[in-house]
């Protein structure tokens, strides 16, 4: 047993970055002193998690000051240990899936989260339906919180799910708050693919749609993305009135029309207004 525990021990730290590999990097980067030099990696991530979109290598070696042939090997070493993703597509780096769990170990260790996670727990016991705390997260929808219905019929996701923008109800509501630019940033490196026969996958159709949406205030998901499952969404501001995060509420059509859903909408606002406090304590 003792052995085990050992052996699971040493497999652990191998997985581990070696800290000579980014501090080799890290030295490349003139002029810097010693804590800024180290907080390099930091210093990605925040930016990469501050964009509502990829960063190029150009935009990032232009925010962080520093040169593009240098940061491109700490990026490369990041990218290696699974901290930040390349997207060829984009031509631009988003955050990878390690550091996107460490977010989510962070969140769920302290008290905003057990916060954060009582205020959908009190809407599901009031709505009888699975709720979720969701934030754009370079072109997709990221599941950070959720609380399940009771009900034997539910469509399970996990925390730390992907989905698409163009078909969920939280990711049609990040859309429609986005400028036009931004929002055609995103969507003209995409491929609007069909998720189920309601899918809108035409790009007129959907500016029309997310024009609903905004008018509405509420994201909506008619089937859209998984055929039987209706959801909508409001938003969670920050400081700056922007749109941040949403909460989402889904049901399959055999127990809710989307009526029904819509009549929920109050309730989910109020609890939106209680997430923001919980998030942003101070504005």
């Amino acid at each position: 047993m003792k052995q085990n525990r050992v052996q699971a021990d040493q497999n652990r730290t191998a997985a581990l970055p070696d800290p000579d590999e980014f501090d080799e990097t890290l030295s490349e980067l003139d002029g810097a002193n010693e804590d800024v030099r180290r907080l390099r990696p930091l210093t990605v991530l925040e930016l990469l998690t501050e964009s509502t979109q990829p960063l190029t290598l150009a935009q990032l070696a232009g925010l962080m000051r520093v040169p593009k042939s240098t940061l491109m090997r700490l990026l490369q070493s990041m990218e290696k240990h699974g901290y930040v993703l390349h997207m060829p597509a984009e031509r631009g780096f988003v955050t990878g899936p390690r550091a996107n769990t460490l977010a989510l170990k962070t969140l769920r260790g302290t008290n905003m989260r057990r916060a954060c996670r009582a205020v959908l727990r009190n809407l599901v016991n009031k709505l009888g339906e699975t709720c979720n705390l969701t934030v754009p997260d370079a072109g997709r929808v990221l599941y950070v919180e959720r609380v399940e219905t009771s009900e034997p019929l539910r469509m399970h996701l996990p925390l730390g799910t992907w989905v698409p923008m163009h078909c969920t109800a939280s990711g049609k509501l990040f859309l429609a708050s986005m400028t036009l630019l931004e929002r055609q940033s995103i969507l003209s490196r995409q491929v609007l693919a069909r998720h189920s026969p309601h899918t809108i996958i035409d790009r007129q159709e959907l500016e029309a749609e997310l024009a609903k949406n905004m008018k509405r205030g509420v994201g909506v998901d008619n089937e859209e993305f998984v055929r039987g499952m209706i959801a909508v969404s409001v938003p969670v501001h920050g400081p700056d009135g922007k749109v941040v995060a949403a909460i989402a509420c889904h049901a399959p059509t055999a127990r809710l029309s989307l009526d029904n859903l819509f009549e929920n909408v109050p309730q989910l606002r109020s609890a939106a207004t209680e997430m923001g406090a919980i998030l942003f304590p101070e504005s």
